[in-house]
């Protein structure tokens, strides 16, 4: 199944579901611990809250834990965003919470644009996110991508 298809059928489930159907793409499962490319001990789908090498866990565990982080992440972009934007663009930017936190989405010229009303100059601050550990990381730069044309549908 594509990536597309997997966002649409998240689509019937609203913004956490188009989310959780990128975080899952890009960010695939571990049910061991393993250290992410910086050095951050992660589980499941990229998950490193309380992570520890040796650390296993179920596919039930790992789908309570995606459950938990994604509505972690929708939460702190319904807090942080003051404008109205549609499912899509709430999914996209739950998706990249997900995975760069809260902090430093709170800090972002993203949702300094987004709330000052340039959904459009805030959907292409995401190509700017691609680097990790000084490097830029091809995974990034697809899944950026993806949230990119994600946030703009309909601009």
């Amino acid at each position: 199944m594509s990536l597309r298809q997997k966002v649409v059928i998240g689509a019937l489930t609203g913004a956490v579901g188009m989310a959780g159907a990128l975080v899952t793409w890009f960010e695939g499962r571990s049910l061991v611990a393993y250290l992410d490319p910086v050095g951050i001990p992660t589980i499941c789908e990229g998950v490193t809250a309380g992570v520890h090498l040796g650390d296993v866990k179920t596919p039930a565990e790992c789908d309570a834990l995606l459950q938990k982080e994604l509505a972690i992440a929708l939460n702190a972009v319904e807090r942080q965003v003051l404008v109205a934007m549609p499912e899509t663009r709430r999914a996209a930017l739950a998706s990249f919470v997900y995975n760069v936190g809260e902090g430093q989405f709170s800090r972002s010229t993203l949702l300094r644009k987004l709330n000052a009303g340039d959904a459009r100059g805030a959907c292409a601050e995401l190509s700017r996110w691609v680097y990790a550990g000084g490097r830029v990381l091809t995974g990034l730069v697809k899944r950026r991508a993806a949230e990119r044309d994600l946030c703009e549908v309909g601009l």
